[in-house]
């Protein structure tokens, strides 16, 4: 089978892309990727046996909505173009296609009239994000908008994968038909399941947050927390990584409460690494806002947290509540920087809680890995395009 991924994202920061990218790979299937080219990277690698074309130089610097709409149309036009050319040279079978933004799936439009089957992957529900982000009502003709594009996107397509339950649901809501749509999770890799010795030797109570730094997520409010603590907790830190609009405000913030020796802002790492990190603190911390879309959004991290025995810190909205319990994380109330520092202090003076919760949470994740999970991706590949 030939496949290609379109995506408008780095590949080798996007777990979701390439573990679809490579598992179609490992099972002997031609796989091209259509992504995203950082100022470093070449136009055309090939990595782990996935051919990854990186059509498009992006810098994280949009200057507002319309020139951030303006990079997407040019990625669209671009991938259309170069899509269509390799699909006449030699036809693909599947398109997968990850969202944002929904109406890629149009670059497919020369495959699908002549046999292609198109996947769509919804990553993030766009109407709810943009109106977040933007703080846009939902009553608003541009959240209208987004909903139609989300619409015929999802009818252009042969099917929907999208990222959690609660989100498959408001979509099917939204006149999808059920059997048209499938959740996969964003699963840990093998890379998770490796073991991973612990390199520490100092004293230091290390929280840990690695992911983007976007206002749902909830780091101001951690910060805020540290304030709280730091006298109850003299060894306690806080270590961020990642970067995102967010970072120079989170920088600010410490900085006004005099914390630049108890939060660490760090640079991102590769994706290899993260375990490694990660296995190495303390402490997770998953401070997400309980809004509209954050408050859906599922985080990965938790599960990653997890298959590395580390516990969690996680706020108590609707998609963690509907995953997880008290018997596998500690919950905090979304937004509450008094709640999270008494969660915090908690934690950092009970062993034997983090020790059960690790030992839980450890247990629970093992029927949530991708190892676990992936025949639902390949039944569905198979069901699509005939098995092979």
């Amino acid at each position: 089978m030939r496949a290609c991924m379109l995506a408008y994202t780095f590949y080798e920061s996007d777990n979701r892309v390439i573990r679809y990218a490579e598992e179609l790979a490992a099972r002997g299937d031609s796989v091209d990727v259509i992504a995203l080219r950082k100022n470093d990277q070449l136009p055309f690698d090939m990595i782990n046996g996935v051919n990854v074309y990186r059509i498009q130089l992006r810098e994280i610097n949009e200057k507002g909505q319309l020139d951030y709409l303006r990079r997407i149309l040019l990625f669209w036009f671009k991938s259309f173009h170069f899509l269509t050319k390799k699909h006449l040279k030699r036809p693909y079978d599947l398109i997968h296609v990850h969202s944002i933004p929904d109406f890629e799936v149009f670059a497919a439009l020369i495959p699908k009239l002549s046999g292609a089957k198109i996947i769509l992957d919804i990553h993030d529900i766009v109407p709810e994000l943009y109106a977040t982000k933007f703080h846009a009502s939902e009553d608003g003709i541009l959240f209208r908008l987004l909903v139609l594009a989300e619409k015929l996107s999802a009818d252009f397509s042969d099917h929907v994968i999208i990222s959690n339950h609660i989100w498959k649901e408001k979509i099917i809501g939204r006149n999808l038909a059920p059997d048209k749509c499938t959740t996969i999770l964003n699963y840990p890799s093998k890379i998770w399941s490796e073991p991973i010795e612990r390199e520490r030797s100092d004293d230091n109570f290390i929280m840990l947050y690695p992911g983007s730094l976007n206002w749902h997520q909830g780091l101001d409010i951690a910060i805020n927390a540290m304030s709280i603590i730091k006298s109850k907790a003299p060894k306690a830190v806080l270590h961020i990584y990642g970067e995102g609009p967010s970072k120079q405000a989170l920088i600010e913030q410490v900085k006004k409460l005099s914390l630049q020796d108890r939060v660490f802002f760090k640079d991102s790492v590769p994706i290899t690494l993260i375990p490694k990190v990660m296995a190495n603190a303390d402490l997770g911390i998953v401070p997400k806002k309980n809004d509209k879309f954050g408050g859906e959004a599922f985080s990965t991290k938790t599960l990653e947290f997890m298959s590395v025995g580390v516990p969690i810190i996680v706020a108590r909205t609707r998609i963690d509540s509907y995953y997880f319990n008290d018997s596998i994380v500690r919950f905090f109330e979304p937004g509450n920087a008094e709640d999270l520092a008494d969660a915090m202090l908690e934690m950092i003076n009970n062993k034997e809680l983090r020790e059960r919760l690790a030992k839980n949470a450890s247990e629970f994740v093992k029927k949530y890995s991708w190892k676990a999970n992936k025949h639902i991706y390949l039944d569905l590949v198979n069901k699509l395009v005939g098995k092979r």
